[in-house]
């Protein structure tokens, strides 16, 4: 499959420079989510007749042949095609053709990679809450039951007050509940859709950034395409908080 960016240059890139440049090896990660954002993208094609029926119907069909062999295993990735999306492109326009190569239509790898992270960092949050959550539950649970246990309190690596057990669990509760009050802080940022900013300064196609992110289960879209398609913060405040 040609390079996307490779229209300047006559010969095959290099190796070395292959090897370097390729981020397949890493995200992988994000293919379901690159799948669900190209789903919800093609269904708001075809609401705005950008896409016949017949086009979306092959196209969703066929990313949910690719994600069904990415589930079982099956699915090889190619370094060569360097990253996700191109090896899950190049897997759909090899099965169903002409309608693949209109996936793209009005968006452009800049949005569909936001798009992405975005996606797969508020699961993450998510997922990282439920566990949270859970550690809370045990440790309300071990308080309960440990109700009337006394332990010695330390300041200053020294002993001070008797203390409760159930005390000083409780006292992790509170704590986890912090990491959950900054993780759902970070979410409410993260959950914004970049789709429809394209390179970075929209569209003249009638596209409805509106019908993607809801499709998505992001809470609005972006306000500033420069914008959306630029930011990388709600990664780092992730990793932060964790």
């Amino acid at each position: 499959m040609k390079k996307p960016w490779g229209g300047r240059f006559s010969k095959e890139t290099d190796d070395v420079a292959e090897r370097f440049t390729e981020s397949v090896s890493v995200d992988t990660l994000l293919c379901r989510e690159d799948i669900r954002a190209s789903i919800a993208h093609a269904e708001m094609l075809a609401e705005n007749d950008l896409l016949s029926e017949e086009e979306l119907n092959a196209i969703r069909n066929g990313l949910k042949e690719i994600r069904s062999e990415i589930d079982e295993g099956d699915f090889e990735f190619d370094e060569a095609l360097e990253d996700v999306h191109m090896n899950i492109e190049a897997a759909l326009v090899e099965r169903i053709g002409d309608p693949a190569r209109k996936l793209h239509t009005a968006r452009s790898r800049n949005d569909q990679v936001a798009c992405d992270m975005r996606l797969w960092v508020r699961n993450r949050i998510d997922w990282v809450n439920t566990l949270l959550r859970e550690c809370q539950r045990e440790l309300v649970t071990c308080a309960e039951n440990n109700d009337s246990a006394i332990l010695p309190g330390f300041t200053h690596l020294q002993h001070a007050q008797p203390l409760l057990l159930s005390h000083l669990l409780l006292a992790y509760v509170n704590m986890l509940q912090r990491d959950r009050d900054r993780l759902q802080d970070c979410r409410r940022r993260t959950n914004v859709s970049p789709l429809g900013a394209c390179a970075l300064a929209g569209t003249s196609l009638p596209v409805d950034p509106e019908s993607t992110a809801a499709k998505l289960d992001f809470d609005r879209p972006f306000d500033n395409s420069v914008d959306a398609v630029s930011d990388r913060d709600f990664v780092l405040e992730y990793v932060s908080s964790l």
